[in-house]
């Protein structure tokens, strides 16, 4: 079953693809996406699609470093209202912090690919923005589009000027951070560990002028009437739980059960009747992070190794082995074209 999302990005790029010299509609074209896709919002397209766009885009574009900043314009142009049917309900919410917990339980009407994890540590709190793709690397626009939609939701809860204490991404810096640094603040790391926000955490309980306790009920009311044919399964929710929670250490089935809110028993009852175990799904997810991570070059395979779960390298290497039927520094090296040496990788 594909991974689907909502369309509402591909209104937004039109315009600024045209300003970037990319031809909306051939990329549309070349994606096999319909053309009514930049003009309907709520059209569920499925995610390699979105990215094929992308990649025609930054293939066919006038320059490069004008390309590279698709994502991060688009995201810079995102507004509450582009959350579709959710944006009424998350407007009236009377903190940042209970918008965001409204976003999961209805994450069905956005996106299969998304989820966000807060975490809070001391004065700190983190969203961590994980996406789940059918390819190895979701690509950096993809990336910084979502980071950016999730940064809009939280000025239109703190005020539109709001600077984050920082904004991080795994993937490397571009060309020109002209733009990043307009949207996202001058505290943005790149080759980061992680997707995502950083906040002060009293920012989350910041009272909203904007919340409405009725209006923010009449808003459940409608979504709770629409029809959740598009819900994922038990299964696609485990499998993003575990992609968020697997790099940070935390992959096992109690903390995965306890973002489902869920006991471990139940969890583990409820896949076996659908066929699944949890120890499989872990493995699924841990051959994409692996085949993403050993793709970027600044990660060693000890790096590695320590981000999937494995008490040493050897063990990892071992593992992979069977899984990709080689170790992990020749797997690279064969899909990668370069050396361990040029990599300085580990030798395992």
């Amino acid at each position: 079953m594909p991974i689907l999302v909502r369309s509402a990005s591909l209104t937004k790029y039109s315009e600024i693809a045209r300003q970037a010299g990319i031809d909306p509609v051939r990329a549309l074209r070349e994606a096999g996406l319909d053309l009514s896709c930049l003009t309907t919002p709520d059209l569920r397209i499925p995610e390699a699609s979105l990215a094929r766009v992308f990649e025609v885009s930054l293939a066919g574009g006038a320059g490069r470093a004008e390309s590279r900043t698709l994502g991060a314009r688009i995201g810079e142009a995102w507004r509450l209202s582009d959350f579709g049917s959710l944006s009424l309900l998350l407007q009236h919410q009377p903190t940042l912090r209970e918008a965001l917990a409204r976003v999961e339980p209805y994450r069905h009407l956005l996106s299969d690919s998304v989820s966000v994890q807060l975490e809070e540590i001391d004065d700190t709190a983190v969203l961590h923005v994980a996406l789940v793709t059918a390819r190895p690397d979701p690509g950096p626009e993809i990336v910084e589009l979502t980071v950016g939609a999730v940064l809009s939701l939280v000025r239109a809860m703190l005020g539109p000027q709001y600077a984050p204490r920082a904004v991080h991404f795994a993937h490397a810096a571009p060309e020109r951070l002209e733009v990043h640094r307009r949207f996202f603040g001058p505290r943005i790391e790149f080759d980061s560990e992680f997707d995502g926000i950083v906040l002060a955490r009293q920012d989350l309980d910041r009272a909203s002028p904007l919340a409405d306790a009725s209006l923010a009920r009449y808003a459940q009311e409608l979504l709770d009437l629409q029809p959740r044919y598009g819900e994922a399964s038990l299964t696609d929710n485990v499998r993003r739980a575990i992609h968020l929670l697997l790099p940070r250490g935390a992959g096992t089935i109690e903390p995965v059960s306890e973002r489902l809110g869920l006991s471990p028993r139940t969890l583990q009852r409820q896949l076996e009747q659908r066929g699944e175990r949890f120890s499989s799904l872990v493995n699924e997810v841990r051959a994409s992070l692996a085949a993403r991570y050993l793709a970027q070059p600044r990660h060693s395979v000890s790096d590695i190794s320590d981000r999937l779960g494995f008490s040493e390298p050897s063990a990892f290497s071992r593992w992979f082995s069977v899984e990709f039927g080689q170790p992990p520094s020749r797997w690279r090296a064969v899909n990668f074209g370069a050396g361990e040496e040029r990599l300085g990788l580990d030798r395992h």
